[in-house]
């Protein structure tokens, strides 16, 4: 070899070493996900807790405005079902659209995909969550995430009166295996007695020919986005649908690969409403939002989390809620991409 061509080949393996060093360097940067602990969770709880003076309690439903701003909670269920909580984990917060997950599984599973989805469409959207979108073009809600969407999904379920509601209730409560689990009637009632705008798209979707029942199925809407929970509830809903509808504790009864794949990809894009796109480039993740200030992850095939903080950002998301999934995500590199 002459002596060119010695240094280019010298060259060359200095350049490979560094690259191989670097990489070495930024895979330390992120911890294995078998070092969470309680005292990880606390420490990023603390690093955001002030995130909700820059958020706004919702107040359009009254009795929501009644929730303390400075409650804050965090959990994480972790691959084998081990829970991990630090915060207000006791402290109890309404569903709101993160029910609208639920429903969408009951409708799918009672009607089918294809039939569910004439109705509604899969498209995600630049709108707020509770606007009429195409409604009064193509007649179709843009997608279930959307209330249009997710009140024309329960009409959907099958069953008189409230029993809709109850299959919605019963499922929160053996996902998480908490049989305590009832809903809110003072946040029921106050959903209802303003839920005007609600009301408005219930009747566009019946005079479209989308919605055939009563006003029934609307009040099971509402109180399905009243039914109350904890941020570890939330985890575990996370949880169910990373891991193909099976339970924390391993309970396989509703293990539905193409249904959990279904609920993942419309968490993804349209979770959590307009910024479901910027939301998927800085977590990268299925996740479900509420106006209660809960949001719920899967991390496909690993975990789940649930957080609560009853501020809310601009798009209706909790402020420092989004903040802690982000510094946790970063901190474990869960994101898909």
């Amino acid at each position: 070899m002459n002596k060119n061509g010695f240094l280019i080949s010298a060259k060359g393996i200095c350049i490979a070493a560094f690259l191989s060093l670097n990489t070495v360097i930024h895979a330390q940067k992120t911890e294995n996900i078998s070092t969470i602990s309680e005292k990880t969770l606390s420490s990023i709880l603390e690093k955001n807790r002030t995130y909700y003076t820059q958020g706004k309690v919702a107040d359009y439903i009254p009795e929501l405005g009644k929730m303390d701003a400075t409650a804050i909670a965090f959990s994480v269920v972790d691959k084998n079902g081990k829970v991990f909580n630090t915060g207000d984990v006791h402290k109890k917060f309404t569903m709101q659209s993160i029910s609208k997950i639920i429903a969408l599984m009951i409708a799918v599973s009672e009607r089918g995909e294809a039939n569910v989805f004439d109705k509604i469409g899969y498209f995600g959207s630049e709108k707020p969550f509770n606007h009429f979108a195409n409604l009064e073009t193509t007649g179709k809600p843009l997608n279930p995430m959307m209330n249009a969407g997710a009140i024309l999904t329960t009409s959907l379920i099958s069953g008189e009166g409230e029993k809709p509601f109850l299959k919605i209730l019963d499922m929160v409560r053996y996902i998480t295996k908490n049989q305590t689990i009832d809903y809110n009637t003072s946040v029921y009632e106050s959903e209802k007695s303003t839920g005007h705008r609600n009301r408005g798209m219930f009747y566009l979707m019946k005079n479209n020919g989308l919605i055939s029942g009563n006003e029934d199925q609307l009040d099971n809407y509402f109180k399905q986005c009243s039914i109350e929970l904890t941020a570890e509830d939330l985890a575990k809903i996370g949880y169910f649908f990373a891991n193909q509808c099976t339970r924390f504790d391993g309970d396989s009864t509703y293990k539905n690969v193409e249904i959990a794949r279904l609920i993942e990809s419309q968490m993804l894009t349209a979770g959590m409403y307009e910024f479901s796109g910027e939301y998927a480039r800085t977590v990268g993740l299925p996740s479900k939002s509420g106006v209660g200030g809960g949001i719920t992850v899967s991390v496909p095939g690993k975990m789940g989390i649930g957080v609560f903080s009853p501020a809310l950002d601009q798009h209706g998301n909790s402020s420092a809620g989004y903040h802690m999934i982000l510094d946790f995500v970063k901190q474990y590199n869960l994101s898909l991409f």
